[in-house]
């Protein structure tokens, strides 16, 4: 029988994240276990468990100690084909996948390199928390790279911060992976919504950047040049190097992360090679600006 004492936590020299040793996640963890596990996670934002054999069962029974499990986002019918796959079966989970049999998808977002982004950043109440696992991967590339929005927070210059007090910024999704939403036309029928450019994290009570490169489009008030320049800005800051841990895939590697603290993004992979990961979520409650 193992036991917490087992357990050790290993930082990551980066901005974020952190290896968990000594636990076994095909089983029911203990309180303790538990317990060792959210805390490390509230500190580190990003855990990594190697060498995990779990099952799609065990990792949604795992990923419900922590609250509710989310449902996989539904895309409007123009956009269906672009996130919906023949073995996306489960609702509460997502397969990110570029494999395809007898000529469809089986998952969702398969190909190629993706802008940072938070995980339905775009609807009223964002996950809260991702939780992947690694099942297929290829000899190379597909990174995932994760960036501390606290830091990215607390980085944003004096000056700008005053100018964008009580500010909200729209997110607005259009199942791509590295271009962005032309505002100029019909966005009637695009997922989107709007959320404070600075929020309250819900469980940690710390201030967050809540923006991200391939969704947050526009600020609240502001002209589109002034606003566009304003996200450049958040942007280069939210991904400087010193807040970002890139994780490089191993197979059976558990991944778990704080959806409303970072960031993420994935890195160019050869398109003739197969890549799966199995993603499940657990919802949030939506977010408040921070010092509302």
């Amino acid at each position: 029988m193992q036991h917490v004492m087992d357990m050790r936590v290993v930082k990551m020299p980066a901005g974020c994240g952190a290896f968990i040793e000594g636990v076994d996640l095909s089983r029911d963890i203990t309180p303790e276990e538990f317990a060792f596990v959210k805390k490390a996670w509230d500190e580190n934002l990003v855990l990594v468990f190697r060498g995990q054999n779990i099952s799609e069962d065990a990792q949604l029974r795992f990923a419900s100690r922590f609250g509710p499990l989310g449902d996989r986002k539904i895309a409007p019918d123009k956009l269906k084909e672009r996130a919906e796959g023949v073995k996306q079966v489960n609702p509460k989970i997502l397969l990110v996948s570029n494999i395809k049999e007898n000529g469809k998808a089986i998952g969702a977002f398969g190909d190629g390199e993706m802008w940072f982004h938070i995980d339905s950043g775009y609807s009223s109440k964002p996950y809260l928390y991702t939780f992947i696992y690694g099942v297929v991967l290829p000899s190379t590339g597909g990174n995932t790279l994760f960036s501390n929005m606290y830091k990215a927070a607390e980085a944003v210059p004096a000056k700008l911060r005053e100018r964008l007090k009580g500010r909200r910024a729209l997110h607005i999704h259009e199942y791509k992976r590295n271009e962005k939403v032309d505002l100029s036309a019909d966005i009637s029928g695009v997922p989107h919504f709007w959320h404070p450019l600075f929020i309250k994290h819900p469980s940690t009570g710390r201030e967050s950047l809540f923006v991200d490169r391939l969704m947050t489009q526009a600020i609240e008030g502001l002209d589109p040049a002034e606003s566009d320049d304003i996200l450049a800005q958040l942007y280069d800051i939210g991904e400087r190097k010193e807040f970002i841990y890139e994780h490089v895939w191993q197979l059976n590697d558990f991944v778990m992360w704080d959806n409303l603290a970072t960031i993420h993004a994935r890195t160019w992979f050869p398109p003739e090679e197969q890549r799966l990961l199995r993603r499940c979520t657990v919802d949030g409650s939506g977010v408040s600006g921070y010092g509302e």
